[in-house]
């Protein structure tokens, strides 16, 4: 199995190293020769500045090879600013990034820095799990099509849509590898429906 992360900015190093529990191939993606000669059966996108990481994805021309990959079918996790590059609707940002995701979401909407915070709490499927939040994005309202994963304080902070995951924390910062194992889970579930389409 190989996963891409998008390793232009934010931390993606902890993904690759939390990844490396499962026996996947890791691929960095920094320029579009990496997407081009590599499969891959999954990308994250870290956490980060979302203004950035977006910027640098249009300089580099990996925007739109990346959008119609997932726009295909192509399973894919953010956190946190990969949340807000995913949204479809950035309540208090004039820009979207790849908008394949049918959420408006409200970026470092508990505040600077001093607002970061780690708790223990509910995720649909996975019981009570460690998550930290830096400078974090929260989702205000989602789509019909969305799947609520996980609610702290009222306030949205996972949820999933086909072949997307996101959440507002940061599970590559504990030691609690159950939110990577899920999307691997939907990878593998995507692969055998590729499989089944084979098939017939």
């Amino acid at each position: 199995m190989n996963i891409g992360v998008l390793a232009l900015q934010g931390g993606f190093v902890e993904h690759i190293r939390m990844l490396k529990e499962f026996n996947v191939n890791c691929i960095e993606i920094r320029q579009k020769s990496d997407i081009i000669t590599h499969h891959f059966d999954g990308i994250i996108f870290p956490g980060g500045e979302s203004s950035v990481i977006g910027k640098l994805l249009r300089e580099l021309d990996l925007f739109e090879p990346l959008k119609k990959m997932i726009e295909c079918g192509l399973p894919v996790f953010g956190t946190c600013a990969g949340m807000i590059l995913l949204a479809k609707h950035i309540v208090n940002d004039q820009r979207t990034h790849f908008g394949v995701l049918d959420i408006h979401v409200r970026r470092n909407a508990y505040g600077k820095q001093s607002g970061s915070f780690k708790t223990i709490d509910v995720f649909k499927g996975l019981g009570k799990i460690p998550m930290v939040f830096i400078r974090a994005p929260y989702i205000e309202k989602v789509g019909e099509n969305i799947e609520v994963l996980s609610v702290i304080n009222n306030n949205i902070v996972a949820v999933k849509q086909n072949n997307i995951i996101v959440t507002s924390f940061h599970p590559e910062l504990t030691t609690d590898s159950s939110v990577h194992r899920l999307f691997i889970s939907v990878i593998q579930a995507s692969n055998d429906n590729k499989l089944q389409k084979i098939d017939v």
